[in-house]
């Protein structure tokens, strides 16, 4: 047995919100369950046995069964409906370990990449990149055009971006 799933949404979607609010939902948990509901149905279809099933009857009963299920969690494990700012109190602003670990893994390939360039591109980068001087700024320092500096710099950030790329 085979459904149109498409179809049955937009024939019944609507409908399936509306029973779901008059069982006093909020407008954005009947939504999130009747999505539920055809995701549910996509996942897991009715046996092959049901060849004289009814569709919108079924889809209804799925989404009654799930909003029973939301009702019971609700009851054990109430929501809290938090402000922006009291959420971000809550927030850990801390890295995670992984993203720590990788970050670190990147600045040691940075810095050895960084000491594999000739010394004029490396201390060209740094001065632009680092010490935040203009390309005009740093061609005065070394002593070479603004192209040319440009291309030095350049030719670091390809360098630098080659050695990241295996990570």
């Amino acid at each position: 047995m085979s459904w149109d799933l498409h179809d049955l949404f937009v024939r019944h979607a609507r409908d399936i919100t509306a029973a779901l609010r008059r069982r006093g939902l909020t407008e954005e948990t009947a939504a999130d369950l009747t999505q539920d509901t055809f995701v549910r149905v996509l996942v897991s279809p009715p046996g092959q046995t049901a060849t004289t099933h009814n569709p919108a009857a079924y889809l209804f009963r799925v989404a009654r069964n799930l909003c029973v299920d939301h009702k019971r969690r609700e009851r054990v494990l109430p929501g809290v409906d938090l402000s922006p700012d009291d959420f971000s109190a809550i927030v850990d602003p801390a890295p995670s370990p992984e993203a720590t670990l990788y970050s670190r893994q990147r600045l040691e390939l940075t810095e050895a990449a960084l000491a594999e360039l000739p010394e004029r591109t490396r201390r060209a980068f740094q001065m632009h990149r680092v010490e935040e001087m203009t390309l005009a700024e740093v061609a005065a320092e070394l002593g070479l055009s603004t192209s040319r500096t440009w291309t030095l710099i350049r030719d670091a950030y390809e360098h630098i971006a080659a050695r990241l790329t295996g990570l």
